[in-house]
C-alpha cells in the first residue's frame, strides 16, 4: 500500500511543481501540458495500480511493467518530435526576421 501512496504523492508533487513553473513563466504552457499528462499518469497509476495489469491484458502484453516502458518510450518520442517541430518553427521565423532585417538595412543604406 505504501508504494501507492508514494506514487500518488509523487505525481501530485510533480503536477504542483509544473503548475508553479508555468505560473512563474519558467515553463511555457505548451510544454507544461505534456509534463502535466505525465504527472497525472503517475498519480493515477499510484491510485489505481491494477489498471496497468488490465491494460496489459487488453493489449496482450504478458509482463505488465513492459507496457509502462513502452508507454514511457512512446511519450518521450512524441515529446521529442514536438520539440523538433517547435525548433523548426523558431528557426524558420528567425531566418525570416534576418531576411527582413537585411532588406530594411539595405533600404536604409540606399536612403543615406
Amino acid at each position: 500500500m505504501s508504494y501507492q501512496i508514494t506514487s500518488a504523492t509523487l505525481g501530485l508533487c510533480l503536477a504542483a511543481i509544473i503548475l508553479w513553473l508555468i505560473r512563474r513563466d519558467h515553463l511555457h504552457s505548451r510544454h507544461g501540458f505534456w509534463w502535466l499528462l505525465v504527472a497525472i499518469g503517475v498519480m493515477l497509476l499510484g491510485i489505481f495500480p491494477t489498471f496497468i495489469d488490465k491494460l496489459a491484458v487488453f493489449f496482450g502484453v504478458s509482463y505488465p511493467p513492459t507496457l509502462l516502458f513502452i508507454l514511457g518510450l512512446g511519450m518521450i518520442l512524441i515529446k521529442v518530435i514536438n520539440i523538433d517541430l517547435h525548433q523548426s518553427e523558431l528557426e524558420r521565423k528567425m531566418r525570416l526576421l534576418a531576411q527582413r532585417m537585411a532588406i530594411l538595412e539595405g533600404e536604409k543604406e540606399e536612403m543615406d
